[in-house]
């Protein structure tokens, strides 16, 4: 039981699109990435996810419309929802999910990424 520094952590990474998992509890990640650009279409059929905007701004594309995250804002991503997320400027995003999530979902590419650092 240790206390964790988002900031000091974040600061051990540069790469973007490369979740790094800083914890977990009952079956979740808790994950820190770094979004730059746009991400790829996809959806999770089993799992919702949670971003929480430590730094910059996520715009979270639907299919539908745009939502605009700010600093200390998070959003959640129902299972079965197609997403992209978009960073016209460099992120910093904290996630919260199962840790079954894939980070590109139904997809694979060469952002996808099948084992995650551990920081």
């Amino acid at each position: 039981m240790q206390k964790i520094n988002l900031h000091k952590k974040l600061a051990q990474f540069s790469d973007y699109w490369k979740p790094k998992i800083i914890a977990e509890l009952n079956g979740q990640h808790v994950k820190l990435v770094k979004f730059r650009g746009e991400f790829v279409w996809h959806h999770h059929d089993a799992e919702d996810e949670l971003f929480l905007v430590v730094a910059g701004r996520l715009r979270m594309e639907f299919r539908d419309r745009n939502v605009s995250v700010e600093q200390g804002e998070f959003i959640i991503v129902p299972r079965g929802v197609e997403h992209r997320p978009v960073a016209d400027e460099p992120v910093e995003v904290m996630l919260f999910e199962p840790a079954t999530t894939l980070n590109t979902g139904n997809v694979r590419n060469e952002r996808t990424r099948d084992t995650l650092d551990r920081i």
